[in-house]
């Protein structure tokens, strides 16, 4: 699955192409080496050849356009595999040495599109769940791939096997890691091929604080495709203006844990610039648990605080933020939003250069 940030991207142009003409997807299924994304990424192609949300840094997206325009006369899918006896003049253009296989799958009205509706509603609903896509049969593709969706039960399906459907809702029900893969299964008739992608909701930003610090990770976060609020003790000082979808939330630190859903794909970021308000809204949020706590200031601001709280304080990051050197407001968002990021996709955030592991 695309990253839960910018499937908006992804529902949004998909369905404004079926409006005017259809458009094709193009999934990747999986991947062999480095390569710049993952599997279950998505890449919408339209029939003038633009593209919407790239699946590398430039190729094979063209080659993609290609096989695109050739499928929307004949409508269906097909599978195309780019490693050293397919594709060779695109892999080699991808200069990063792995090797990719990818769906290609054309839609041409809104009705092909109600597996990523379904996917929409669940991260709405701030669910997680996975989203099943046969693919193959017996090692061949299917004409018109098909989707189940899974969270705690089937929430949509349209395998029209049920044998097989039953089979995919037990594996997800199973499913102990979370990573999307592609595998074969056995469904007793049949060996089918099968995409699992893990569905997760977007990020949630919660920033606590009115001032030009808060304005810029609000505004970072939201061009990082995040779910924004800030929150305020008192109505909003600067009488804001609804800003690129960022909510306003006017909630005492009392309070704020019990108005708003902090969950594992939560981040909360307390910067009022008042010690003791900053220190109200901690306490209050001591039986939360978000998958970030922060608090800016000094590391002598940050040591008061720990103080303060005492034995019970929650985990928390402070001072919030990696160390690049960050002096203004903005590049003090960008340290926040980058330690952020670490955080909950579990990496350390260190230089890429200095370590020999995969980036990915």
């Amino acid at each position: 699955m695309n990253t839960p940030e910018e499937f908006a991207a992804l529902h949004t142009g998909a369905h404004r192409l079926a409006a005017t003409g259809g458009g094709a997807v193009a999934t990747l299924l999986r991947t062999r080496g480095p390569v710049f994304r993952r599997a279950g990424t998505r890449m919408l192609i339209g029939r003038d050849g633009s593209i919407v949300r790239g699946l590398s840094a430039g190729c094979p997206e063209a080659d993609l356009v290609a096989r695109a325009r050739a499928l929307f006369d004949r409508g269906g899918s097909s599978v195309v595999r780019y490693d050293r006896e397919n594709g060779y003049d695109a892999l080699l253009e991808l200069g990063c040495g792995g090797e990719m296989e990818i769906l290609v799958e054309t839609f041409s009205s809104a009705d092909d599109l109600r597996y990523l509706d379904a996917v929409e509603a669940l991260m709405r609903q701030r669910r997680s769940g996975w989203l099943a896509t046969w693919f193959a049969s017996d090692g061949r593709g299917l004409p018109r791939p098909r989707r189940l969706l899974w969270a705690e039960g089937t929430l949509f399906d349209e395998i029209a096997d049920d044998r097989i459907a039953t089979a995919i809702a037990e594996w997800c029900a199973d499913a102990r890691d979370g990573s999307t893969r592609a595998q074969s299964l056995d469904s007793g008739t049949r060996r089918v091929e099968v995409l699992y992608e893990r569905v997760l909701p977007p990020l949630a930003l919660y920033v606590v604080g009115d001032n030009a610090g808060a304005h810029a990770l609000a505004d970072l976060g939201r061009r990082l495709g995040w779910q924004v609020t800030i929150v305020t003790h008192v109505a909003a000082s600067a009488n804001p203006q609804p800003r690129n979808d960022i909510v306003w939330l006017q909630a005492p630190p009392d309070r704020l844990a019990g108005m708003v859903r902090l969950d594992a794909r939560s981040a909360v970021v307390v910067m009022t610039h008042n010690l003791e308000r900053d220190l109200d809204y901690l306490r209050g949020l001591r039986s939360a648990t978000p998958g970030y706590l922060g608090a800016l200031g000094s590391r002598i601001r940050a040591g008061r605080m720990r103080a303060a709280l005492g034995d019970d304080a929650p985990p928390l990051y402070a001072p919030a933020g990696l160390d690049i050197g960050s002096e203004t407001p903005e590049e003090i968002a960008l340290a926040i939003a980058a330690e952020i990021q670490a955080v909950l996709r579990g990496h350390a955030g260190g230089a890429l250069s200095r370590g020999d592991g995969p980036i990915h």
